[in-house]
């Protein structure tokens, strides 16, 4: 890989996509290639072949999902596991056929199963029941993971499959209904101060423990993977080639009240906590395991409560532009 090959980013105006263009572009990588949604539906399987052909890849990091937070998940579940299938079905297939050199593929931690040990290692996959109210989400990203692994030993592709853990940041979604958890208290806790409202509501009990990664931390370890780590590096040996994944996240759990108490620090906010238990907690413990990762020489560097400052002075911004 060389700062002049050509690098298509899928869902390059995401929360991950973002973050990784200008990862690429701060490194000196400058012949990147993107399409909005509008310019190119990646469900549609014509469109997608048609966009090979004529833009020629080298490398491709598939960061293009239909993504939401806990309410979401099990609201569009239909929504949820058909545009992910499709999208995944068709940019892996394309890559394949048209010699790309390397692609990576991003999924998400909620491919464990929900008992699994903790922290979690990739060795969990598949060993139990997953989380019902992710359940769509978790197992198309579980689909792109094998035919990324399935292509790789049966056509001797270089598809690798990151699995980060809860990512916040910049381009954040910080929607309600469909954002993660991060955001939302972000969103809420800070409408709460400037509203002088006395108490804010939580969804769940407060326990649940989760592990959250800056996305720009994310985007560095990206690409680390992109510059030094191929498929063949990931194979234990010759009769273990199954979850060559990859984890990424801290390692570090944090319960979110703990988390709620670190962004109403954060945002000078004043007041206090109700917590509303009809509301689902999902998985009650999800810490990744990242001893695989760390191997390679790679580990986070941002420290949780720095990144909620970090993005709570992005989230601040946005609002007075």
């Amino acid at each position: 890989m060389n700062l002049k090959s050509k690098i298509y980013v899928a869902g390059h105006n995401g929360l991950v996509g973002k973050a990784i263009i200008n990862k690429l572009k701060s490194k000196g990588y400058d012949n990147l290639v993107t399409r909005k949604h509008s310019e190119l539906d990646l469900t549609d399987q014509p469109k997608v072949s048609l966009f090979f052909e004529t833009e020629k890849p080298d490398y491709v990091v598939l960061a293009a999902a239909k993504v939401g937070g806990i309410e979401a998940n099990n609201t569009y579940r239909a929504d949820f596991i058909y545009q992910n299938l499709q999208i995944q079905n068709n940019v892996i297939h394309q890559s394949y056929l048209h010699g790309i050199k390397k692609l990576l593929f991003l999924g998400s931690t909620c491919i464990y199963p929900k008992k699994s040990s903790q922290p979690i290692h990739e060795e969990s996959l598949l060993t139990g029941p997953l989380e019902y109210t992710n359940e769509p989400y978790a197992i198309a990203k579980i689909a792109g993971m094998k035919m990324c692994e399935s292509y790789n030993l049966q056509y001797g592709t270089n598809f690798i499959s990151l699995m980060p853990t809860n990512l916040y940041g910049p381009n954040d979604n910080f929607d309600l209904d469909t954002s993660h958890v991060i955001p939302a208290l972000i969103n809420k806790i800070h409408n709460a101060k400037i509203n002088n409202i006395d108490a804010v509501e939580i969804w769940g009990s407060g326990k649940p423990i989760r592990d959250f990664l800056y996305s720009e931390d994310f985007a560095d370890s990206a690409l680390f993977v992109l510059e030094n780590i191929n498929f063949v590096d990931l194979i234990i040996d010759n009769r273990n080639v199954t979850n060559t994944h990859i984890n990424v996240g801290t390692g570090i759990g944090v319960a979110i009240k703990d988390l709620a108490l670190i962004i109403k620090k954060v945002v000078n906010y004043k007041g206090d906590f109700i917590f509303n238990t009809s509301k689902l907690d999902g998985t009650m413990s999800k810490v990744t395991d990242v001893k695989k990762i760390n191997s390679f020489g790679w580990k986070c560097k941002v420290p949780l409560d720095e990144g909620i400052k970090m993005i709570y002075d992005w989230y601040l911004k946005e609002l007075n532009t």
